[in-house]
């Protein structure tokens, strides 16, 4: 959710009865950081929702605000402390010190194994077809191989985008689901109205898995990479992976990402419409 989620939206959320979170690269700069994280729990206290939040640090070796983002996270104290992009070993000490709980990013079976070795408390499974950063793996085959040598708490993520989605994930044998897209046109978050809009249009054939524009793969829609001025032969050759430049927003303002689940947003929406919608669709099945 680069980009997407701020504390509107995560607030918003957890008002709603569901964890919201936000890359903490959200926030263009450490001082911006901390307002968010103060008007987050604030807000949420004043709503008795306190610790319903959740916050991505990047821990890539190339990005360079992580100790000073650490240092707020160990302030602020959110429930879960998600890691994305690396070993959830470097945050894991000081979080567990206050009693949070780190949960890891993976796209592979190997991965898995590491971040349980690092001392992960919890999995994220990043599926085929998840938004932004995606996975290689089918939803179905990559729970049944994790499940068999990891009974602790799981998450899947990768074009879960309703009701019924989330009642496959559980089915599957996951405890939790991770969805992003379904929120982007949401009224809460930071997207403009132009990406609103491109999402509601949008479907799933307009999703393009590429590491151009990051070196990682990840799936954007094509319109918006059509805008930025992405061809052909630049969505086929792979990126240098370097997150030593995410405060510089230029590069993404015209490029959006998006899930295979993006079907199932048709309309803007409040993030509490969205949540009720999924409850009911969870709940007749």
């Amino acid at each position: 959710m680069f980009l997407i989620s701020g504390p509107e939206l995560v607030t918003a959320a957890g008002k709603a009865g569901v964890i919201g979170a936000f890359p903490a690269p959200n926030a263009r700069t450490i001082e911006d950081l901390q307002q968010w994280l103060v008007r987050i729990t604030t807000d949420l206290d004043a709503a008795g929702r306190s610790g319903q939040w959740a916050i991505n640090l990047i821990v890539h070796p190339t990005y360079e605000r992580f100790d000073a983002e650490l240092d707020l996270v160990c302030q602020y104290r959110p429930r879960i402390v998600i890691t994305a992009l690396g070993s959830p070993r470097r945050p894991l000490e000081r979080v567990h010190a206050y009693g949070g709980l780190v949960f890891s990013d993976i796209v592979t079976p190997d991965q898995a194994r590491k971040a349980i070795d690092a001392g992960a408390d919890g999995l994220i499974l990043v599926s085929s077809g998840a938004g932004g950063h995606t996975g290689q793996y089918s939803a179905f085959a990559f729970v049944e191989e994790v499940r068999a040598f990891w009974d602790g708490p799981l998450i899947l993520g990768g074009a879960i985008g309703s009701g019924r989605s989330i009642r496959a994930a559980v089915t599957l044998g996951a405890d939790f689901a991770y969805m992003g897209t379904r929120f982007i046109a949401a009224r809460e978050s930071l997207v403009s109205d132009d990406n609103r809009a491109m999402l509601v249009r949008a479907e799933m054939r307009d999703i393009v898995t590429t590491s151009a524009v990051t070196g990682i793969s990840a799936n954007w829609m094509r319109e918006s990479l059509t805008a930025a001025g992405f061809k052909a032969e630049m969505l086929a050759t792979a990126k240098k992976i370097d997150f030593s430049n995410l405060q510089d927003t230029k590069a993404w303002k015209n490029i959006w990402g998006a899930g295979h689940g993006i079907g199932h947003t048709r309309s803007v929406e409040t993030t509490q419409q969205i949540v009720d919608t999924l409850a009911r669709e969870y709940a007749v099945l």
